[in-house]
């Protein structure tokens, strides 16, 4: 008798995101994900805990991989080409990972779980962004001379906002249009070289 299948997370997590994507949060029951994703109920329960805890993965699994490569192209020691970088890996995270990015583009966690995000979910993601912030805070400095509040959210308009709107327009479509990395990273260093000159 063969031994039991061990079920890797990503499966389950990725059945919870398609059935989230293509019929709605509240499709993604225990029985539905563990149906989709052919992992016993119990394995989901001993894993996970409870639905929520299986959706606040999926999401935060999306952005830990979104994040890991924006952060990875923050490390250009210019400002202005640590910027342009990490809106271009927002983009690449878009093409390559589509599913994730429409998870993240199209539902906050609120409308994902049962309820408000618990506080190990907001300390955790609060422990995620904050190395991002740090390094939007650096090319602030690095730009404007100064990284207060003005300064940093106009960095975020060039380096976050930007791709975010440009992978929202496209995020239904089948694939990502050729020519957006090289518009979006584009329109980002215009934007952030007029800071520089500020």
């Amino acid at each position: 008798m063969a031994p039991p299948r061990k079920h890797d997370t990503d499966v389950i997590l990725d059945a919870a995101r398609t059935l989230v994507l293509a019929e709605g949060p509240r499709a993604a029951s225990v029985a539905a994900i563990a149906d989709a994703s052919g992992a016993p109920v119990g394995t989901l329960y001993h894993r996970f805990g409870n639905r929520n805890r299986v959706l606040a993965a999926a999401w935060l699994r999306a952005l830990e991989r979104f994040q890991d490569r924006v952060k990875a192209a923050a490390g250009e020691p210019d400002p202005l080409d640590a910027g342009v970088a990490m809106a271009r890996a927002a983009i690449g995270f878009g093409r390559d990972l589509p599913e994730d990015a429409r998870l993240l583009l199209s539902l906050r966690p609120s409308d994902l779980l049962d309820g408000s995000p618990d506080a190990e979910f907001g300390a955790r993601l609060a422990g995620m962004n904050a190395p991002l912030i740090e390094h939007l805070r650096r090319i602030a400095a690095g730009l404007f001379g100064r990284d207060g509040d003005r300064e940093v959210d106009a960095v975020s308009r060039a380096i976050v906002d930007l791709p975010y709107a440009a992978l929202r327009r496209h995020a239904h479509a089948s694939e990502l249009p050729e020519w957006l990395e090289r518009d979006v990273t584009g329109a980002a260093r215009t934007l952030l070289e007029s800071y520089r000159t500020a």
